[in-house]
């Protein structure tokens, strides 16, 4: 089966659709929602309006870049979980009435599991079985991928996710949203071992970033105290200590995680794999423990319809479809 596919991912604040044919993703259009700049966040009831005006666009966009008309389509795959209730309610309507319309399959997909199948969209992809390392807003999770569709959850976070330590603490710097990228650009110009901040003390290969929040709230607290202008002339130094301390929490795991199964095939995926800290210490990783390792191309590490479309087809051939009243999950788990 060589399957036709319109994707749909809308878990959050980007609108995007993709069409995989053959099971090569021909396109991936993207419709990034900028009103949540003024609100230092996303903001879920702007983001399922923006999803309601940018939907069609996407959709028609993706169809004709493609040169596809959709009575050739197989199937419509859509984001059915992790995410924001009313963004997902907006894709899921869209791609059930698409669907009925044409008598096709529905399918699906597990918005945190295309994250890692994101890997199968281009060469070189990772043998099985592999780690991912899975870092977003969201969610934090090592993840034993043994096949396509057969995944475990080894290790997550048991607070907060490290895409949310990084966004809260670029908040508490004053930077504006979205504020990963932003110390990721600071960070490439200080010192990482400026200063230090607590790991977890989680056990197994389990996360916890929490506690390096609070403290780095407390650490900027005290040295403003001491000198109001102490963020303004330190930022890089602060960025660089902040985003190594963050890694060196992720790797100290992954390497845990992949010492005591003996895989040495490791993959990062999800907004934060976009970080150059974390991409230049995983490279460096896999050098000194002999990983092989796999990260996407920029544009399938964060929210995008590709990686639904990857999985989709995936779930094609295992004819794995929906039925027509399904309903969204905003707190889907593998």
């Amino acid at each position: 089966m060589n399957p036709t596919i319109l994707a749909i991912e809308s878990s959050c604040d980007e609108t995007s659709a993709a069409i995989i044919k053959k099971g090569k993703v021909l396109n991936n259009i993207v419709a990034t929602q900028s009103v949540h700049e003024n609100y230092g966040g996303v903001v879920p009831e702007l983001a399922s309006r923006a999803h309601q005006q940018n939907i069609i666009p996407v959709v028609d966009q993706a169809l004709k870049e493609a040169k596809i008309d959709k009575t050739e389509l197989d199937a419509i795959a859509f984001t059915k979980g992790p995410g924001l209730l009313g963004a997902l309610l907006v894709g899921s309507s869209f791609a059930k009435s698409l669907a009925q319309g044409l008598n096709i399959p529905l399918i699906g997909v597990n918005h945190m599991q295309a994250h890692i199948l994101a890997h199968f969209i281009d060469d070189p992809k990772p043998s099985f079985p592999f780690l991912c390392l899975t870092v977003s807003g969201g969610h934090t999770q090592i993840v034993l991928v043994k096949d396509h569709l057969d995944m475990e959850v080894i290790g997550e976070t048991h607070d907060d996710a490290v895409g949310e330590a990084f966004d809260k603490s670029a908040k508490l710097l004053d930077l504006p949203y979205p504020g990963g990228p932003l110390i990721d650009k600071y960070a490439s110009q200080g010192d990482g071992q400026a200063y230090t901040f607590p790991d977890s003390e989680m056990e197994g290969l389990n996360f916890s970033f929490s506690g390096i929040k609070t403290a780095f709230l407390y650490f900027l607290r005290d040295n403003l105290k001491k000198d109001k202008n102490f963020i303004k002339n330190n930022l890089n130094n602060i960025c660089a200590s902040l985003q190594f301390s963050l890694i060196r929490m992720l790797m100290g795991k992954l390497k845990k995680a992949s010492n005591k199964l003996g895989i040495k095939e490791i993959a990062i995926a999800g907004g934060v794999s976009a970080n150059s800290g974390l991409r230049n210490i995983l490279t460096d990783m896999a050098l000194e423990n002999n990983w092989n390792v796999y990260i996407p191309e920029f544009q399938y590490c964060t929210d995008n319809a590709g990686m639904i479309a990857m999985t989709a087809h995936f779930k094609y051939l295992k004819s794995q479809f929906e039925d027509i009243k399904t309903s969204p999950d905003p707190r889907m788990k593998f």
